[in-house]
């Protein structure tokens, strides 16, 4: 039997981000494929082909063609085992992309050749940073007509502050794209466009050799021996620390939709990336290698399968082996709880599992104990930290379309915010009056429709003239409920119970800062943890 060492050594945890459209879904499909997991891209366990991607399971995902929750895949790849997190792209729901990455060891950045680095690749970038994540740069739709490679370099390390490494190279772009040479392992890949299955021409070749020649033409080889010294010339040779402490980050490049690339995107990926990393809690650091299980939810899903109602929490092992059935401390609510299903996935599939390792994501069914940044324990008491909430940039007012769904909205909007869809901010002063706080439009379409199909509860959204929601707290516990009787109209509390205040402009917030020195005004959750600590 393995021992705890030798399965964190064969863990790699990592999630594909990107801005919407640049090929993200189109990836994790592909490196699903290739890792056997799938047999055809777009398949699903019927075999039937469907237009969705496998990732892509909720039902306005597929109307809407966008990823909208982050799924979770598994599958075993060069006697690794690979845990793919797909992100959603899409800006409105890049706080559940945030959270997703404080599950992962290392990232995937999927970059469009044509459009190259964009304004969100620039913000989920700056939180990959904050942590100092491992990643690497796929370069996508090198078929298609888009900017010169060495342009795209030169933009990822000026647009993302980071330096990069190109470990393949493109022979050609758009309509001439004949392939990629892997820098890293000496070989020539030559594909033939496959959107479904996967036909790959793999040769070993020196690039000087008279065979490269033969291959991919005279004038084409000639320039991949160029650029290549160029490369080696520019970029020095690559040192897998630097990565791994993320500094620099590998460059590969292809084209997800006909298979280009991605063979050597994850053969490089499991040879460099990351396994099991050490977490921080709010008392001390935890290594994967400890005897002892400690883990933290990074997410919540309701009614992930809408024939069944279901909540599944995510977890995060951390340390220690997770056993099924096994009784482990939920840490802010001080009880003992044992999970007789927890769940390994492979999109919507779900197969129960007996244990699970450091790096391993678990699907936990949820009764209402999790919310987001929870932890469990063999007992002991500590937080994992970094799983904030962020301030909303947009509120509206829930309205009740349907009186006697009362209890089903009720119901719905609380299960629906301990997922981190939104925030809810409930006014006791103005009749439990309830704003929710999103950070794009999009998300209240995503609400509403969920609402419906889900729990049966019509609503509509008012608009609301908030312009920020800060959390408000003072060690003087007087003077902080004084401040709450005195701005009643303004007040609210977060499903926590915490006091927020709700601020109609930037103006009248620094007013009341300026005005209010004993009360302190957070713009993230992250100080409950510092409060409960």
């Amino acid at each position: 039997m393995a021992t705890i060492q030798e399965e964190i050594h064969k863990r790699r945890t990592f999630g594909i981000i990107s801005h919407p459209d640049a090929g993200k879904t189109t990836l994790t499909e592909k490196l699903l494929l290739f890792g056997g997991a799938i047999q055809t891209a777009g398949a699903v366990k019927s075999n039937k082909i469907k237009k969705g991607a496998t990732s892509d399971f909720m039902e306005i995902e597929r109307q809407r063609g966008i990823s909208v929750a982050t799924s979770v895949m598994t599958f075993e790849y060069n006697d690794l085992k690979i845990n793919i997190l797909d992100t959603p792209g899409h800006k409105d729901f890049a706080e559940d992309t945030y959270r997703t990455l404080t599950a992962v060891d290392s990232v995937i950045l999927v970059i469009d050749c044509v459009k190259g680095v964009e304004e969100q690749t620039e913000r989920l970038m700056e939180v990959c940073r904050m942590r100092n994540t491992p990643v690497i740069v796929f370069i996508n739709k090198m078929d298609r007509e888009g900017q010169n490679p060495f342009d795209l370099l030169d933009e990822l390390e000026q647009k993302l502050n980071i330096k990069v490494r190109p470990l393949t190279w493109p022979i050609n772009i758009g309509s001439n794209f004949k392939g990629v040479y892997s820098i890293y392992d000496k070989s020539l890949n030559i594909f033939n466009a496959n959107k479904t299955k996967i036909e790959k021409e793999v040769v070993a070749v020196d690039i000087w050799s008279e065979e490269l020649d033969k291959k991919v033409g005279e004038k084409d080889a000639n320039q991949l021996r160029e650029d290549i010294e160029l490369i080696e010339g520019v970029y020095g040779d690559f040192d897998r620390s630097v990565y791994l402490s993320g500094e620099v980050a590998p460059v590969f490049f292809g084209s997800a939709v006909n298979n280009f690339g991605v063979q050597e995107l994850l053969d490089t990926f499991t040879e460099i990336a990351p396994s099991t990393q050490a977490r921080k809690t709010d008392v001390r650091i935890v290594e994967p290698e400890e005897k002892k299980f400690t883990g933290f939810i990074f997410k919540i899903h309701a009614n992930l399968d809408p024939k069944h109602r279901d909540r599944i929490a995510f977890l995060r092992v951390c340390s220690g082996t997770f056993e099924r059935n096994k009784f482990y401390k939920h840490v802010r609510l001080d009880k003992n709880l044992r999970f007789n299903n927890p769940y390994n996935f492979m999109a919507q599939e779900k197969e129960v599992i007996d244990e699970g390792f450091p790096g391993d994501v678990i699907g936990l069914y949820d009764t209402g104990n999790f919310k987001i940044g929870d932890t469990l324990s063999e007992g002991e008491l500590m937080q994992y930290q970094g799983i904030p909430s962020f301030s909303p940039e947009i509120f509206k007012e829930l309205m009740n379309l349907d009186p006697m769904k009362s209890k089903q909205l009720e119901k719905g909007i609380q299960q629906l915010t301990d997922e981190g869809v939104a925030q809810l901010f409930v006014q006791p002063h103005l009749g439990n009056r309830k704003i929710v706080g999103t950070v794009g439009e999009l998300q209240y379409e995503v609400i509403q429709y969920r609402l419906e199909h889900e729990y049966g509860a019509k609503c509509r959204f008012d608009h609301r003239d908030i312009a920020k929601a800060c959390w408000v707290t003072s060690d003087d516990e007087k003077k902080l409920t004084e401040f709450v009787r005195l701005k009643a109209q303004n007040i609210a509390q977060d499903k926590d119970g915490n006091f927020v205040f709700l601020a109609e402009s930037e103006w009248i917030l620094r007013m009341n800062i300026q005005n209010n020195p004993d009360i302190q005004f957070h713009f993230t959750s992250e100080f409950k943890r510092a409060v409960e600590a």
